[in-house]
């Protein structure tokens, strides 16, 4: 089994999120971004749940589900700047008191 290769942030993507069949206007569709970067962030920390869950990202020839996104986003060699999570954030409250 050959390894594989490292993913590259920098290589355009494409963001397909599911409809949301519990409301009749969709705030989310299909939408290209220079950098997967940015595609990953906006899908962890934009896209409502019900539009992650079944969403699709496109990056060159591979397609990565809601856990492939969510596994890029929290990879060490992600690029951007994660938002805090809502219990970090509080924890970093109480250290700091």
């Amino acid at each position: 089994m050959r390894p594989l290769r490292p993913f590259n942030f920098n290589t355009s993507a494409e963001l397909f999120p599911a409809a949301i069949r519990k409301k009749k206007r969709a705030g989310f569709t299909y939408r290209r971004f220079g950098t997967a970067a940015e595609a990953v962030q906006f899908a962890m920390e934009q896209l409502p749940t019900d539009s992650l869950n079944g969403a699709y990202l496109q990056v060159e020839e591979a397609r990565f589900d809601q856990n492939g996104i969510r596994s890029l986003y929290e990879s060490e060699a992600f690029p951007l700047p994660r938002r805090p999570k809502p219990a970090q954030t509080a924890e970093a409250d109480a250290d700091a008191a």
